[in-house]
């Protein structure tokens, strides 16, 4: 068994140092739930056959997962009365789909090792599947991740990176997550696969900030200048002014090369004027970033082996261990402990704010 610890040192007072260890390891099922893994596989597996949109749309839940509070499976929470939760924050909703397909897998799981295996770990194992089945590169995920009891939208819309994030601020926001300007080139080459919602690209601003590159660009003729001309021509036939809010559910595909195929084509296409976000071609803007992006044009193998390594890492951002939180029965609700109890802990710690929603 292979034990992965990320250490974390707080100051606690000018003399005094407290560290702490949080633990995942490889094959943490294999005496409690040894099928666990290969149950997620199948399930994930299943579903991909059906709809091969599954994988793209679980690597970025786990994305979000474990930017909101770690990889807690938080986002996997439903909305209770007016607590909105974190998949209902405009990040999440209506982008995050197949939910059902973590459902199927935990519900699995519960009829082979009730109580045993977390949702957290169930969306950390579905994730490294998804990316094996677009064909990237397999990994071994440490288990043991716990799952928290606290969801809400505010949190997901301070902590997930926006589209229109120029370089500094997305550096910023990964090295708050003690993620390094390499993971974040190599993370979002996750957007080899998958699609975007109009919204992300096409709308006048969103509820952080603009993130318009077709209509209202500060140019002459409001298109952004680092979008390839014939691209954006492309994207406007797809996306006519005020797409998001009269057709909300169009999208397009975020790798115009090779939309289903995990491999280097997002970088070949960012290289050649055709990143879809504003945060995609802030890869280019700095010079540490843009000779990772360069390295993985020239080869595929060493983008794919880093991305494996940076999902690992990622993987263990803040992850709740041994007795903190708890195994939750059913990944949609908090497990009850009393009457009140799921009302009460929907929200941190002295939250009084009012939710977007």
């Amino acid at each position: 068994t292979k034990r992965h610890c990320l250490r974390f040192t707080t100051v606690l007072a000018t003399t005094l140092l407290s560290a702490t260890a949080a633990c995942l390891d490889v094959g943490f099922y294999d005496r409690t739930c040894p099928t666990a893994e290969t149950i997620v596989q199948q399930t994930v597996a299943a579903a991909f056959r059906n709809n091969s949109g599954v994988a793209p749309a679980l690597i970025r839940m786990h994305f979000h997962d474990c930017f909101v509070r770690g990889c807690d499976g938080s986002v996997l929470i439903d909305t209770v009365g007016n607590l909105t939760a974190e998949k209902d924050a405009p990040p999440n909703n209506p982008s995050l789909r197949f939910f059902d397909v973590v459902d199927r897998a935990k519900a699995s799981l519960e009829a082979q090792c009730p109580g045993v295996v977390s949702c957290a770990d169930v969306l950390a194992f579905a994730a490294r599947d998804s990316v094996v089945l677009s064909g990237g590169l397999g990994y071994q995920v440490p288990g043991g991740r716990r799952d928290g009891r606290i969801s809400n939208d505010t949190e997901a819309l301070n902590n997930l990176p926006p589209p229109f994030f120029n370089a500094t601020e997305l550096a910023d926001r990964f090295a708050s997550k003690n993620l390094t300007i390499e993971d974040l080139v190599v993370l979002s080459g996750a957007h080899t696969i998958g699609v975007s919602h109009c919204s992300g690209f096409a709308g006048p601003t969103d509820l952080n900030g603009p993130v318009d590159r077709l209509y209202n660009f500060s140019s002459p003729d409001g298109i952004d200048p680092t979008l390839s001309k014939a691209y954006a021509f492309l994207l406007k036939s797809i996306c006519p002014a005020n797409t998001s809010q009269f057709f909300p559910n169009t999208t397009v595909f975020m790798d115009l090369i090779t939309p289903e195929r995990f491999d280097n084509k997002y970088y070949v296409g960012l290289t050649n004027n055709l990143g879809l976000f504003k945060s995609d071609v802030a890869l280019l803007t700095n010079a540490t970033m843009k000779a990772l992006v360069d390295s993985f044009v020239r080869s595929e193998a060493t983008f794919r082996t880093k991305f494996a390594r940076s999902m690992i890492k990622m993987g263990q951002i803040e992850v709740l261990t041994g007795t903190q939180g708890e195994i939750r029965r059913n990944c949609r609700v908090i497990n009850p402990v009393s009457a009140t109890d799921d009302v009460v802990l929907a929200r941190p710690s002295g939250f009084t704010g009012v939710a977007a929603s």
